[in-house]
């Protein structure tokens, strides 16, 4: 798929706002006042900026409110319920915590909120049938891994922080060695992608259009191999290695913190970046592009 920016802002920046909410839900970092005020307002604006740069990816922003009204049956409908009452619940505790009275059940529910709101917003990509690199258990948990990781390292939680992005990097590694198979071996054909199979094998003898179309622009956009390889590894390294490096080599002060913040997330952006483009769209079949 052909990554558009607002995507991946909403993943990576809602992923660490949510993590951060399930840090601070806890009671971590330990402080009120203005230490609690400001991590609460962090994580709130990290959130609230992921969440507002999702309406840009939207076909008619304007219409956003029906995000909320298929939850019975849509996980971004899902999301979209339980983003506002993780804000809600949260910013109640916060601004409580802010004044020295820190409600632990309170903390519990908006920590337990923002971990199943990130959950929802994996779920939109792994039900999808359509994209058999985005249907595996992978998804969610490295969706989870992430927001976890990311929001320990804004905590300032090393010694957890540094045991998630092992975890993180090991997640990620699996999921790209299996996925790059996963096309292949889950037994989408043009056959099957077109609904002609029971007429023979079919072949594309013309392609279906002579233009540009949505699908062609929004679908199937393609990485070469060489180059996935490369970015794998700029932000594998990024998001996991330089800061596990920096939290076990050095004394945690602000600055390290800082720089391993700032590593994590610019990996994070590379690593998003390849799970929408990479993504395979089933579709490609159909325009003889798999």
């Amino acid at each position: 798929m052909h990554p558009a920016p607002s995507i991946i802002a909403f993943t990576v920046l809602s992923g660490l706002g949510f993590g951060l909410i399930f840090w601070l839900g806890l009671g971590f970092p330990y402080g009120d006042g203005w230490i609690a005020a400001t991590f609460c307002a962090l994580a709130i604006g990290l959130t609230s900026a992921g969440l507002l740069s999702s309406l840009a990816h939207l076909g008619q922003p304007t219409r956003f409110l029906k995000a909320f009204s298929q939850w019975r049956s849509s996980w971004l409908s899902r999301e979209a319920v339980l983003a506002v009452a993780t804000l809600a619940t949260f910013g109640v505790y916060g601004a409580l915590w802010s004044t020295g009275i820190r409600v632990t059940p309170l903390g519990m529910i908006a920590s337990i909120l923002a971990l199943v709101t990130v959950h929802c917003t994996a779920m939109i990509y792994a039900q999808m049938r359509s994209v058999p690199r985005w249907r595996s258990p992978f998804t969610p948990a490295i969706f989870l891994i992430s927001a976890l990781a990311g929001g320990a390292l804004l905590a300032g939680q090393g010694v957890a922080a540094a045991w998630l992005l092992v975890a993180l990097a090991a997640a990620q590694i699996a999921d790209w060695l299996l996925g790059d198979r996963r096309l292949a071996t889950s037994g989408t054909t043009l056959a099957t992608a077109t609904g002609l199979g029971a007429f023979g094998t079919p072949r594309l003898l013309e392609p279906p259009h002579t233009g540009g179309n949505y699908l062609l622009r929004e679908m199937l956009h393609v990485v070469c191999r060489a180059h996935a390889r490369k970015l794998r590894l700029i932000g594998l390294a990024l998001a996991a290695l330089v800061p596990v490096g920096l939290l076990t080599a050095l004394p945690v002060g602000h600055t390290v913190a800082g720089v391993a913040v700032l590593s994590h997330v610019s990996g994070m952006i590379v690593i998003r970046w390849l799970f929408f483009a990479q993504a395979e769209h089933v579709v490609g079949f159909y325009y003889g592009r798999r």
